[in-house]
């Protein structure tokens, strides 16, 4: 069994750049491609495998997931997955088990998928979690998005079909399908399918009482 520096320099002579040898931890099985850059404070564990040209960044932790080409991962978590070519990861975003997510994907801040697959070119950009989703491509999905999955016994699936565009703040209350180019109005609470090209508006209308103050 190889020791920790004797792995390092292994994948240092298969053309991988380290910036602080140190403080790095990398299992005898994680497979790493050429040109990949990987920053202080990460760990890479079981069978991984990093595909070339790939920046990890400081504080990353990525176990038994394979990692596309010329992905850049910031300060995140990322178990039993798949991340595709040419796709951003965080910072801080945290991919759970069985997750397969395509190519020039943009997972931001704050986010967390589990169980799900994104489609190509979908993004999902800041404070949104996704759970026991198909999610289709070139999806946009605003700030504040929640797939409900969960009823408290059980958990159902949600499908987003391709285009759709995913207001902020919106509740999908799984099972529930949004079709093809299909819009959800910020602050929705989506409890019905929606129908492609179409826009579902489910919130409360505003009230604005005039000549008010506080008792």
């Amino acid at each position: 069994m190889k020791n920790r520096k004797e792995i390092i320099d292994m994948h240092k002579q298969n053309g991988v750049v380290f910036l602080d040898e140190t403080s790095t931890f990398i299992d005898e099985e994680v497979s790493i491609g050429a040109g990949t850059r990987i920053a202080p404070n990460v760990c890479l564990t079981g069978k991984t495998i990093i595909g070339k040209n790939v920046e990890i960044g400081f504080n990353t932790e990525i176990e038994n997931s394979v990692i596309g080409d010329c992905v850049k991962i910031r300060q995140s978590v990322i178990v039993d997955s798949q991340i595709g070519a040419h796709t951003t990861v965080g910072p801080f975003c945290y991919v759970r088990p069985h997750c397969v997510v395509g190519e020039q994907v943009k997972l931001g801040d704050f986010v967390e998928i589990k169980n799900s697959n994104i489609g190509n070119g979908t993004k999902l950009s800041h404070l949104t979690y996704v759970g026991d989703a198909d999610v289709g491509e070139h999806i946009n999905f605003g700030c504040g998005t929640v797939v409900v999955n969960y009823d408290g016994r059980h958990k159902y699936r949600t499908v987003i079909e391709d285009n759709a565009f995913i207001g902020c703040n919106t509740n999908l209350v799984a099972p529930v399908t949004i079709g093809k180019n299909a819009f959800t109005a910020a602050g929705s609470t989506i409890t019905e399918d929606v129908p492609a090209d179409t826009l579902a508006i489910a919130r409360a209308r505003q009230v604005v009482k005039t000549n008010w103050k506080r008792k």
